[in-house]
């Protein structure tokens, strides 16, 4: 008996971790489908791709049943993300509804949609990217680490359901990359050198999830801030302020 191709949806696909979030699935035989505002850049292997601009509910909606119709999934990426940097009264109120959407809501709707609808497999997984935010302050992007922790809970929370469905569920947490994404929102004289490689980010998140690990900080020295931060949370919140906040 021929089994199906494994099939994989990544949102926020055609850039940044999300890109290398394809590539890896395609060089391990997946079949991706991409839900991203821009299309992607293919490559070789073309993958089916979605357009959306998650930060409208009603493009979301539309487009929901036709990512339903596209499964069952083996595998859920839930990468799409925006941020919004600078001293956040001086922010249009209207970025920060973006960020709440794209980072929180899209996914959120996009994941209770999914599970509802049976598009996943049993024993398949779904990845919910949050961040390294998630275990300290980020003094300058308050509405990003908001809807990165909104994200982290909720996941947390559909667990149990997501079992019932035979799915599991991992929540990243990862620092900073080698984005454009990341060199867009970081102040003037940031170091590069200390952002991970998105593909190396990808490829362990992704590894991960496939054995079904519930939370996933890829990179050692990720891990050992996360931890700091848990014990330390004002001192790691008064430093990111100065390496950030103070900045803009």
């Amino acid at each position: 008996m021929t089994r199906e191709p494994r099939r994989a949806l990544v949102t926020g696909g055609s850039a940044g971790l999300g890109a290398a979030a394809v590539n890896w699935l395609q060089a391990n035989r997946y079949e991706v489908v991409v839900l991203d505002r821009d299309r992607p850049w293919t490559g070789k292997t073309p993958v089916d791709f979605i357009r959306c601009d998650l930060a409208s509910r009603t493009e979301l909606d539309d487009v929901l049943p036709e990512l339903i119709t596209a499964g069952p999934y083996d595998l859920v990426v839930l990468n799409a993300g925006i941020n919004a940097t600078g001293k956040f009264e001086a922010l249009d109120p209207r970025v920060h509804i973006d960020v709440l959407r794209v980072n929180a809501e899209g996914p959120m709707v996009i994941a209770a949609g999914l599970l509802e609808a049976g598009a996943c497999r049993t024993g398949g997984a779904m990845v919910f990217v949050s961040s390294l935010s998630h275990f300290t302050g980020y003094p300058g992007a308050a509405s990003y680490a908001a809807s990165k922790d909104a994200l982290a809970i909720y996941a947390k929370s559909m667990r149990k359901y997501a079992a019932s469905k035979g799915v599991t569920l991992t929540v990243a947490f990862p620092g900073p990359l080698k984005t454009d994404h990341a060199e867009r929102h970081s102040p003037e004289g940031a170091d590069e050198s200390r952002r991970m490689d998105p593909d190396r980010a990808a490829s362990l998140i992704l590894a991960d999830a496939l054995a079904g690990k519930k939370t996933s900080i890829p990179g050692t020295g990720n891990r050992a801030f996360a931890a700091i931060g848990r014990i330390f949370p004002k001192p790691v919140t008064a430093l990111m302020r100065r390496l950030i906040y103070n900045r803009f």
